[in-house]
């Protein structure tokens, strides 16, 4: 089952939300990680085999973060000042797309109102 590691960039509900969906969540700022870099985060994802979700595009860097190390990156890219409902509408609609959740481990998702992307293709 998936895991997710939700990174502070995100709103602190999306914890909550995710739970709500069926899947363990944790959020970095009540692990000591809050104020973690991307590197340290990708590393405790990786050694707890967890999926990153996040709102910092960094994590869409192929070249320094593969996604086929990784469980699953998922990067929520909200339109410009976009209200934390906003945000967590795009994380409940990645949540509710079930034939992507099945695909993520060792793939990057890149969640945009309106478009899930998923690297490499399904």
């Amino acid at each position: 089952m998936l895991h997710f590691l939700v990174d502070a960039s995100l709103p602190g509900a999306s914890a909550n939300l995710i739970r709500n969906h069926g899947y363990p969540a944790t959020d970095v700022r009540d692990i000591g990680l809050a104020t973690a870099t991307d590197d340290e985060i990708a590393a405790h994802a990786r050694a707890n085999v967890m999926s990153v979700i996040t709102g910092d595009f960094d994590f869409g860097d192929l070249n320094r973060f593969p996604p086929a190390d990784y469980n699953g990156l998922v990067v929520v890219q909200p339109p410009r000042r976009a209200t934390r409902a906003i945000i967590l509408n795009l994380i409940a609609q990645f949540l509710n797309t079930s034939d992507v959740l099945a695909a993520l481990p060792g793939r990057l998702v890149i969640v945009a109102p309106g478009r899930i992307r998923v690297r490499p293709p399904i």
